[in-house]
């Protein structure tokens, strides 16, 4: 095997350089540096090993086992979630689990874009006419004032009826100390979240990482 000693390859005309042939592996060894300020164009061809910028790897589910009562006219943290995993009925979280929850407030451990899934079930009561309510996911940026990043309103056309709603956004995460989520819900005359009771998912939120957010 020869060896060329050059500093730059140029086409002899034209624009188009063509380096092997059909079926010949061009290869860069252990610890050499390919270093590309252009575009890789595999339109035509495959493109395999690289990471991609955004690749999902985990998906994490937070579930409530228990009602909760929400008392009127108080904007209440849902704070009954639990482990969302139901092996039983073959509900599984998946990956690195990157959140932990106390409290109703959820927390990170790594930076990155996640994407946030909730949904909210229950019964709104009233003492006549039609009932009303919101459901918000909160979100702060100093870990101290939370304020509805997503509002999602509620009616029922009984005086008691049920609830549900789903939403979902994806939030930037880049300080995992003051960035953090809660989800809760206002009543103006009371009612109650659904819990699963470990046998189902009712009420539960989920997150995925999408990337890194640096």
């Amino acid at each position: 095997m020869g060896t060329l000693f050059v500093d730059k390859l140029d086409p002899q005309s034209g624009t188009s350089l063509e380096i092997g042939s059909s079926g010949d592996t061009m290869t860069v060894p252990s610890g050499a540096t390919l270093s590309i300020a252009g575009t890789i164009n595999a339109s035509s061809g495959t493109a395999t090993g690289f990471t991609s910028a955004v690749t999902p790897d985990n998906l994490q589910v937070f579930a409530t086992s228990a009602n909760q009562t929400i008392s009127a006219n108080s904007q209440t943290t849902i704070t009954t979630y639990g482990d969302g995993q139901i092996t039983g009925r073959l509900l599984y979280n998946y990956g690195t689990q990157y959140v932990t929850h106390s409290s109703g407030i959820f927390s990170f451990s790594t930076e990155g874009y996640y994407h946030v899934a909730l949904r909210v079930t229950g019964t709104i009561t009233a003492s006549g006419g039609t009932a009303t309510g919101h459901v918000y996911l909160d979100s702060t940026t100093n870990n101290s004032s939370y304020a509805d990043a997503i509002d999602v309103n509620l009616s029922v056309a009984t005086a008691t009826g049920g609830m549900n709603s789903y939403y979902d956004g994806v939030f930037k995460i880049t300080d995992t100390s003051n960035h953090k989520l809660r989800s809760s819900i206002y009543l103006p005359q009371g009612g109650e979240v659904g819990g699963g009771s470990g046998s189902r998912r009712r009420t539960y939120i989920s997150f995925a990482r999408l990337g890194t957010a640096s």
